[in-house]
């Protein structure tokens, strides 16, 4: 088995985000904190500013501030990843050197996402940007936001590049998954990172290097025990807390939309101590009726022990 350098369990960070202020939202730095105190308790590494993180939505201050309370708390023996993604690719290369600057161990990209783009196209913006931002680079890949995938071969051939050092793939195809294991496979210099959650157990028990889950934000322990069953070959282990995740994962994404679920993720947070359940436009708050259903529904798989 090859020794990797990036491995183990990423949690995508929400974005916590303070009351408004003259009708403006801003980084909940305290927040912040305590969510990164969680995550090290249980020795699981934060992406900030992705999917979860609600980074397609938040203007350059919370960004940059964010990056800074990240880079602040940050302490010996943490891994950092931040999310570079922007339609404009003088922005991320921008952001990218500021988040190296700061102390981000890994960038993350998602490809820009209004213009369809060939397979040539989505490689050469990648080596582009790779050459551009100077340190290491994760390809994102996640169909369901940027409506494009990113085709195997063309991970193939940008896993090469001295700066690229993998792949978080959140599509939801197991044939695609089997693939990209075997491309990672035996590479010391190229990590396979699934975020798709329902996946965790079976990627890592095949050879994954990593997991990306969100449910990670409220219960980092359950991913991190899940993590070490499967490194540890405890397969039956491993796919019993998978099965807790799936429920977890339920409780605040069933029957919602994307931005709906990250509500509810945050519902959740909140009724663990870790932050406000303030979005950022276009995503809103739910009504108090639905903010309790997750509520009673989470309480129910509390009250089992299930996400200790």
């Amino acid at each position: 088995m090859q020794q990797k350098k990036y491995k183990g369990v990423v949690v995508p960070a929400v974005t916590p985000l303070a009351s408004p202020t003259a009708n403006r939202l801003s980084l909940d730095a305290e927040a912040v904190e305590r969510m990164f105190a969680n995550f090290r308790q249980h020795q699981v590494m934060p992406f900030i500013l992705g999917t979860t993180g609600e980074a397609a939505s938040l203007p350059q201050s919370i960004k940059q501030d964010y990056l800074k309370v990240a880079a602040r708390v940050k302490q010996a023996g943490d891994v950092l990843y931040a999310g570079i993604s922007s339609n404009i690719m003088e922005e991320s290369v921008l952001f990218a050197k500021q988040s190296f600057d700061a102390g981000v161990d890994v960038v993350v990209a998602t490809l820009p996402n209004y213009y369809p783009l060939t397979p040539g196209e989505m490689k050469t913006y990648f080596e582009r940007l790779a050459d551009a931002v100077g340190g290491p680079l994760m390809i994102y890949n996640i169909p369901p936001t940027v409506h494009m995938s990113i085709p195997l071969e063309v991970v193939e051939a940008l896993s090469h590049h001295p700066n690229i050092v993998g792949l978080k793939d959140s599509e939801r195809s197991e044939e695609r998954l089997q693939a990209a294991l075997q491309l990672s496979a035996n590479r010391a210099d190229f990590v396979y990172f699934a975020g798709w959650a329902a996946q965790s157990a079976a990627s890592l028990l095949k050879g994954g290097d990593g997991i990306i889950p969100s449910t990670g934000n409220v219960a980092p322990g359950l991913y991190s025990e899940l993590y070490k069953a499967a490194l540890g070959g405890n397969e039956t282990k491993a796919n019993a807390l998978q099965k807790t995740s799936d429920v977890l994962g339920n409780i605040y994404q069933g029957g919602k939309t994307l931005g709906e679920s990250l509500w509810a993720l945050k519902v959740l947070m909140k009724k663990e101590g870790l932050c406000e359940t303030h979005m950022m436009p276009p995503l809103y708050q739910l009504s108090s009726e639905e903010e309790q259903k997750v509520l009673t529904a989470w309480e129910a798989v509390v009250s089992t022990g299930a996400t200790k």
